[in-house]
């Protein structure tokens, strides 16, 4: 039973052994509990841990993230067997679209091209034109020739990216993060007054009166890069606490203030190490797209990798 493993350090070293047994790669979301993140193999965003993982030589892939990244890892490797150690972990903001419901928003825009947020199921990508991450939405955006576009599901993201891409016109899919719609605009001028040498830093999945206080928004692998390298010794971080691990430990001598409390996704925080234990103990639980899903889903994806970057 998963229960039954308190030693964290017997844990992880049965979990190391388990995966080489396996020949088994463990990846982390830039989200997950520091002790995960800890142990694994690569961390990072989520379809950038898709794409590292279709790379290597691993037979087996143990996504310690949510539902629709364990597919995304699916989708771009057919041939290797990819874990979710909690099926439970979903993603509210993904599970915000509908397929029937974006069927009805094309039919009455016929033609419109839709972008869709990695942050979205199988099925939603496979109902989809182009796929786009926090990193490269405006890239992707400028890139299609359309002057009217629909995108889905984040509507914050989306608003950014409208703000950036003034000469397209956006039709919205009302989506949300509910961790980063947590966060308000009170609680970070609070942050502001308490640490004035600070520079506030945001995810962009935000409500547009918070990112418009940022002095930068990014996606979260952008945070890791923008914090290294600034000059500057204090940071607000605007998006999940989880970011704060992998923060702190490559910049020893600068100091990460989370923004707001409310800034925990208790899905992001259900994968345990017990839990990784026994998902490789037993081989499960599996997550696999229908074929003809899988298909139509990574041709979205290409898509967006074709793309030029700026």
């Amino acid at each position: 039973m998963r229960g039954q493993y308190y030693m964290s350090d017997s844990i992880k070293t049965r979990i190391r052994a388990l995966l080489k047994e396996h020949n088994a790669v463990l990846l982390a979301h830039n989200y997950m509990r520091d002790e995960v993140q800890e142990i694994a193999d690569i961390t990072g965003d989520s379809l950038a841990l898709s794409m590292e993982a279709a790379r290597t030589a691993a037979d087996v892939i143990v996504f310690c993230g949510v539902h629709f990244m364990a597919e995304s890892a699916a989708i771009l490797s057919p041939g290797k067997k990819v874990l979710l150690p909690r099926p439970d972990a979903g993603c509210p903001m993904a599970d915000m679209v509908t397929v029937e419901g974006l069927k009805g928003l094309k039919a009455r825009h016929p033609g419109v091209p839709v972008v869709t947020y990695v942050n979205s199921s199988a099925e939603i990508k496979a109902h989809s034109d182009i796929c786009c991450t926090s990193a490269n939405a405006m890239t992707v955006v400028r890139s299609l020739p359309d002057s009217t576009l629909i995108f889905v599901p984040d509507r914050n993201l989306g608003r950014y990216v409208a703000a950036q891409v003034p000469e397209k016109q956006f039709i919205f899919w009302e989506g949300f993060c509910p961790t980063h719609e947590r966060m308000t605009v009170e609680a970070v001028l609070a942050k502001k007054a308490e640490y004035p040498d600070a520079l506030f830093i945001c995810h962009p999945e935000s409500a547009p009166q918070v990112t418009a206080l940022a002095d930068h928004a990014c996606s979260t692998s952008g945070m890791y890069d923008y914090c290294r390298t600034s000059p500057a010794r204090q940071f607000i971080i605007g998006t999940e606490a989880g970011i704060l691990y992998r923060l702190r430990l490559e910049n020893p001598d600068k100091e990460f203030i989370l923004a707001s409390p409310a800034l925990i996704c208790p899905n992001m925080k259900l994968t345990s190490l017990e839990d990784v234990l026994y998902s490789l103990q037993t081989l499960s639980p599996v997550i696999s797209v229908p074929e003809d899903i899988r298909v139509r889903a990574r041709q979205a994806l290409d898509r967006m990798l074709a793309v030029p970057r700026d």
